[in-house]
Order: structure tokens, then C-alpha cells, then sequence
């Protein structure tokens, strides 16, 4: 038995993610006797309820970033507000799921989704003959978390030459 009381740990209401990834790994020490009790599979159930926000998350992040991207970089005028709606429905998405614990996860794998983001950007912008201005696009992502995550924040048009 420990000494002291055990430590609570993070609470299911207030992050989810935080919760899940405690509560599985609290349920692999917890002593079982009964070996009818399958308690990897189920702590991996458990921290699965966790990270299946956390990838839709991610999906959101990389969704903004492409639609971003498109704003800034391309010279099309017509789907404009098709795009800042998408922006919108993925804030709003991730507004329902991002933890205190997810955003420094989400932070640390910016640089990848920006790539997968610019990724479908290129493939998009490829499809609509506009070569130019995805050549124009920055290596490294040009948008910090706080501007992805901004109610009502769009970067300003690149100008065509």
C-alpha cells in the first residue's frame, strides 16, 4: 500500500485527453487477480477515447492550415468564403475538443501538419492551374497556433505578380 493518499489526477470534465491517459495508465498498475479481466485492452480502449480527440484535432489543424494557405496564396477570388467557412467549421470543431494537455502535443507537431496541410494546398491549387503562386508558399509554417486557432483571423492576400 502507498504511503499518503494517492493523487487524484487530472478530471474527466475538465481534459478529457488528460483523464483518458491517466485513467489507463492507473489501470495498468492496479493489481488484478481475476485473469478474466483483459486490463491491457481495455487501458488501451481507454487512452484510444483519448487520442481519437486529440487525431481530430490534428485533421482540424491541418484543415485550417490548407484553407489559410489557399486564402493567402491563391489568386481565385470565387471559393473565398467557401474557404473561411471551412476555417470556421474547423475552429469550431476543435474549440469542442482541445485540452490544456493537447495544445502543446498540437504545438510540437505544427510543422508536420503544416506539410500535410500544404500538401493538399499544392495537390489543389496544382488541379486549378495555379503553378505560380504555390511557388510562393514558405518551406516552414507561417502560422503560429494562436493565429490557426483565432476566431475571425485570415492572413492578408500575397499579391500576384
Amino acid at each position: 500500500m502507498p504511503d499518503g493518499p494517492t493523487p487524484k489526477g487530472p478530471d474527466y470534465d475538465d481534459d478529457f485527453y488528460a483523464w483518458t491517459q491517466h485513467q489507463a495508465a492507473v489501470l495498468r498498475e492496479m493489481p488484478v487477480t481475476d485473469n478474466r479481466f483483459d486490463r491491457e485492452h481495455v487501458a488501451e480502449e481507454i487512452e484510444d477515447l483519448g487520442k481519437n480527440d486529440l487525431n481530430a484535432v490534428r485533421s482540424q489543424v491541418r484543415r485550417i492550415i490548407e484553407h489559410l494557405l489557399k486564402l493567402q496564396y491563391s489568386p481565385a477570388n470565387d471559393p473565398r468564403y467557401g474557404w473561411m467557412g471551412s476555417i470556421v467549421d474547423g475552429r469550431q470543431e476543435i474549440e469542442d475538443k482541445i485540452t490544456r494537455t493537447m495544445r502543446p502535443e498540437i504545438e510540437r507537431d505544427l510543422a508536420r501538419l503544416y506539410r500535410g496541410g500544404k500538401k493538399r494546398t499544392v495537390l489543389a491549387m496544382t488541379g486549378h492551374g495555379e503553378a505560380e503562386a504555390m511557388a510562393r508558399m514558405p518551406e516552414a509554417c507561417p502560422y503560429t497556433l494562436d493565429q490557426i486557432l483565432e476566431e475571425d483571423w485570415y492572413p492578408e492576400p500575397v499579391e500576384t505578380p
